[in-house]
């Protein structure tokens, strides 16, 4: 079946933020007295889904609200230095072209995320669930494809976190794991994700020709 309705997560899908991430990790964890993240465990930290992180480094799940909203602020002071990975611009244009529903769940916020993107590609998107809690993707993702007024079946969420392949999950759609995000590809694999995508271009061909979702995985 054809996809018509295309859930983004944000950072670390479209948008290059990881490196940013770990360079103000060292000063969260110092403002809200967690264990900071030794250098040389940067690709151990990409292997691990958030839960096991958090565990990791004695963060109470009471704590993660306060450090997400610091961290969204954070942020929105260096938006002018993220970008976008390159071909997004290609992939965005391409679906909106051929009429698919494009949208965004993301944790991070609507300014921030708008601001990175700009105006034009912005406007490309046809719904928004900004400032999800970190494990509360599920719902988000069910609201907006309710709002489309589409079927689960019609619908792909495409991120970059094992949290996310559960997200999906939880609400019944496909995942489309990409392989240059926060989490690396191995990890990603290890969870079956629907697709494990290698290029932005490769994300466009699947989509318009979901029987090559088959081979997604092993490719």
């Amino acid at each position: 079946m054809t996809y018509r309705l295309v859930i983004f997560d944000f950072d670390g899908t479209l948008a290059d933020t990881f490196p940013w991430f770990v360079g103000v990790l060292d000063e969260v964890a110092d403002r809200f007295n967690f264990q900071r993240l030794a250098k040389g465990d940067i690709e151990s930290f990409r292997g691990c889904d958030a839960r096991e992180l958090l565990k990791a480094h004695k963060v109470p799940l009471w704590k993660v609200p306060i450090i997400a909203r610091y961290v969204k602020k954070r942020m929105a002071a260096d938006t002018d230095r993220l970008s976008l990975f390159a071909g997004v611009d290609d992939l965005l244009r391409g679906l909106s072209e051929r009429k698919i529903r494009v949208a965004l769940a993301s944790s991070n916020s609507y300014d921030n995320i708008t601001a990175i993107l700009g105006p034009e590609r912005a406007a490309l998107f046809d719904d928004y669930e900004c400032g999800v809690s970190l494990f509360g993707k599920a719902a988000k993702l069910r609201k907006i494809v309710n709002r489309s007024g589409l079927d689960t079946r019609d619908a792909i969420c495409i991120g970059d976190e094992i949290r996310d392949i559960a997200a999906a999950r939880d609400a019944k759609i496909a995942f489309g794991a990409v392989s240059w995000g926060y989490t690396r590809a191995e990890a990603l694999a290890a969870h079956e994700p629907d697709a494990l995508f290698a290029t932005m271009d490769e994300i466009l061909e699947k989509i318009l020709d979901p029987r090559r979702f088959a081979t997604s995985t092993s490719s």
